[in-house]
C-alpha cells in the first residue's frame, strides 16, 4: 500500500501544475499582454477534470479519455494555426521612436482571419474526435466505425468515386484494406481466378492484402509521400485490368497515414475514368484532413490498447484468486504414503492445478494439470476438469477411462479454446499398488527405492480436449515401501537462468536420489530450494507444480 501510495505523486503534481498554468493563462488574457484562445483553457480543464477523477476513483479509463480528449481538441487548433500563412509587419515610419515606457499591450492585436475552406477542415478534425469518443465505447467494432467515418468523410470532401483505409502490419510486412467504400477501379492485377463483375471485385477488393512491393499500395507506402496520379497510364506502378469499363483506372489520390516517421497505414481515393481527374485543391484538402484522420486512428487504437490491457490484467489478477482457492491448501492423511505439493503461480497465466482425491481406501487420487492459456480462459478449463474430475474419480473406472470421460467432455466444448497435459495416479493404499493413465505431456516419474534408479513410467499422448474421439492407454504398477512418485508440469523444469539455460530434469532427479531416505515435504522443500537458487532473480513466465509421493 505505501509504494501504491507513492504513484499518486505525479498525478497529484500534474494537476498542481494544470491549476498553476490556468492561473497565468488568466493572467496573461486579462492584462492582454497576449491573445490566448479558449481551446487552450479548454484543454487544460479537460485534463485536469480527468486527473482528478482518477484521483478519486482509481482506474485508466477516464484519465486516458480526457488525454485522448485534451490531444485532439488543442491538436486541431496547432496544426491550422501552423497552416496559416505569415503576417508581415509593414513599418510606417522609419524614424518613429518608442519610448521605453511605451508598453507592448498599447499595440493593438491582429485578428485572425480562417478561410471557409480552413474552417471547414477544422470542423471536420473536430468531428473525427467526437465520432471517436462515441465509437470507443463499442469495443468490438469500435475501430471499424472510425474507419468508415473518416472514409466516408474523405469521399465526401474530395468528391470521389471511392476510398479505402489500408493498415500496416508491421509483423507480416503486408498492407490490408480495413475499410472500403464506393466505386474503386482496382489499380492492381486482379486475381486470375476472380470474375470480372463489379460486386465480385469489390467484394474482394475489402478483404485484399498487399505486399509493401511490387504494387501501388505498398509503394506509396514506403515512399513515404502522398500522390495524385491523374494520368494512370503513364504511372507504371498502375495496373490496367481489362477489358471492361468497369475496371479502366481514372485519377488516384494515395496518402500515406503518418506518425512521425513511422507510416501505419494508407489513404487511397478514386474517380472512374470519365469524371474529371482530381485537382490540386481536391488533394491538398486530402493531405491535410488526412492528416488529422491518422492521428485520430492511432490516439483510438492506442488508448483501446491501454484499456484492454489493463482489463486484461484485472482479468488475470481475479482468474488467478480464484486458482488459489481452488488448490488444497492442507495435505489430507494417506494411509500408506506421505505426500507433498510446491506450487508457484506466475503472474497471468493460472494454468496449473493440482488435487488430491481420498475417495476410499482402495481409491486415493492425484492429478496434476496443466492448462494451455492464460487468464480467464484456463480457468475455465481448470474448473470444468476438476469438477468432473471429482465427480468420477468416486466411481470404481479407471484412470485411463477417467481421462478418456474428461476429455470427451472437454473436446465438445466449442465456445473456448482448451486443452492440457493431465497425469492421473489412483493408488491403492491397501495393495500398495497404482493404476495411473498420462494425457499429454504431464509425466509421471518412479524413483525404485530397490534398484536405486529413477525412471519415467509414462508415455506422452494427445493433450486432453484436442479431438473428442481419443482413448487414453492405462498401465498399473505394484510399488514398495520407499518408492517415490514425482509428477510435475513443464513450467518447473523449463524454468531459465540468468543465461537462458533451463533447469532441465536432470536437476529434479538428482535432489530425489540423494535425498529419497528423507520425507516427501523435506524432497519438495529441497527441489525448491535448488530451483530458486538456479532461477535466480529471472522473472519466471510459467506455472511451477511438484507433487511428491513416497510410498511408506
Amino acid at each position: 500500500m505505501a509504494l501504491d501510495a507513492f504513484a499518486y505523486i505525479p498525478l497529484l503534481a500534474t494537476v498542481f501544475v494544470a491549476i498553476v498554468l490556468f492561473a497565468l493563462l488568466m493572467a496573461i488574457n486579462k492584462k492582454r499582454s497576449a491573445r490566448i484562445s479558449f481551446i487552450v483553457f479548454l484543454s487544460i480543464v479537460i485534463l485536469a477534470g480527468g486527473v482528478i477523477y482518477t484521483l478519486v476513483h482509481p482506474g485508466l479509463m477516464i484519465l486516458s479519455m480526457s488525454i485522448f480528449c485534451a490531444v485532439f481538441i488543442f491538436l486541431p487548433y496547432c496544426i491550422i494555426t501552423v497552416m496559416l500563412p505569415a503576417k508581415k509587419i509593414e513599418k510606417e515610419d522609419e524614424d518613429v521612436e518608442i519610448k521605453p515606457t511605451e508598453s507592448v499591450a498599447q499595440v493593438p492585436a491582429t485578428n485572425i482571419e480562417l478561410s471557409d475552406t480552413q474552417k471547414d477542415l477544422l470542423d471536420l478534425s473536430l468531428d473525427f474526435v467526437v465520432f471517436s469518443e462515441k465509437s470507443f465505447s463499442d469495443r468490438k467494432d469500435g475501430l471499424a466505425h472510425v474507419l468508415e467515418h473518416i472514409n466516408k468523410t474523405l469521399i465526401n470532401i474530395t468528391h470521389a468515386d471511392g476510398g479505402a483505409i489500408l493498415l500496416i502490419d508491421d509483423f507480416e510486412d503486408i498492407i490490408s484494406v480495413k475499410s472500403f467504400s464506393g466505386t474503386f477501379p482496382p489499380p492492381y492485377k486482379l486475381p486470375s481466378d476472380l470474375p470480372h463483375k463489379p460486386i465480385r471485385v469489390e467484394t474482394s477488393f475489402k478483404f485484399a492484402t498487399f505486399p509493401l512491393r511490387d504494387n501501388i499500395f505498398g509503394e506509396v507506402a514506403l515512399g513515404g509521400k502522398p500522390e495524385l496520379i491523374t494520368k494512370p497510364e503513364l504511372d507504371d506502378r498502375i495496373y490496367q485490368n481489362s477489358p471492361e469499363d468497369f475496371l479502366r483506372c481514372g485519377s488516384y489520390i494515395f496518402i500515406p497515414m503518418k506518425i512521425g516517421d513511422t507510416v501505419i497505414g494508407e489513404f487511397a481515393l478514386a474517380r472512374k475514368l470519365g469524371n474529371p481527374v482530381f485537382s490540386e485543391e481536391e488533394f491538398d484538402a486530402a493531405v491535410t484532413l488526412s492528416n488529422f484522420g491518422a492521428v485520430s486512428i492511432h490516439e483510438f487504437t492506442a488508448v483501446q490498447d491501454v484499456v484492454e490491457h489493463n482489463e486484461s490484467a484485472k482479468e488475470s489478477d481475479i482468474a488467478c484468486k480464484i486458482q488459489q482457492l481452488l488448490l488444497q491448501k492442507k495435505m489430507p492423511s494417506i494411509p500408506s504414503a506421505d505426500v507433498s505439493v510446491y506450487n508457484s503461480l506466475a503472474d497471468g497465466v493460472c494454468g496449473d492445478f493440482y488435487d488430491i482425491i481420498v475417495s476410499r481406501k482402495d481409491r486415493i487420487s492425484f492429478t496434476i494439470t496443466d492448462v494451455v492459456g492464460k487468464g480467464m480462459n484456463s480457468l475455465m478449463v481448470m474448473i470444468m476438469m476438476r469438477s468432473m474430475l471429482r465427480l468420477i474419480v468416486n466411481t470404481k473406472q479407471t484412470a485411463g477411462t477417467i481421462l478418456t470421460w474428461i476429455n470427451h467432455g472437454i473436446s465438445t466444448e466449442s465456445a473456448i479454446d482448451h486443452f492440457a497435459s493431465m497425469a492421473l495416479i489412483n493408488f491403492d493404499s491397501t495393495t500398495k499398488r497404482i493404476n495411473y493413465a498420462t494425457g499429454g505431456s504431464a509425466p509421471i516419474w518412479l524413483y525404485s527405492a530397490e534398484t536405486n534408479e529413477m525412471s519415467k513410467i509414462s508415455e506422452q499422448s494427445e493433450p486432453v480436449g484436442v479431438e473428442k474421439s481419443t482413448v487414453y492407454e492405462e498401465h498399473s504398477r505394484q510399488l514398495k515401501t520407499g518408492d517415490i512418485l514425482v509428477m510435475y508440469t513443464d513450467g518447473l523444469v523449463e524454468s531459465l537462468d540468468e543465461n537462458g539455460v533451463q533447469y532441465s530434469i536432470d536437476n529434479l532427479k538428482k535432489i530425489v536420489k540423494l535425498n529419497h531416505a528423507k520425507s516427501a515435504k523435506d524432497i519438495t522443500s529441497l527441489i525448491k530450494s535448488d530451483l530458486k537458487q538456479f532461477n535466480g532473480t529471472v522473472r519466471q513466465h510459467d506455472d511451477q507444480t511438484l507433487l511428491v509421493v513416497k510410498i511408506l
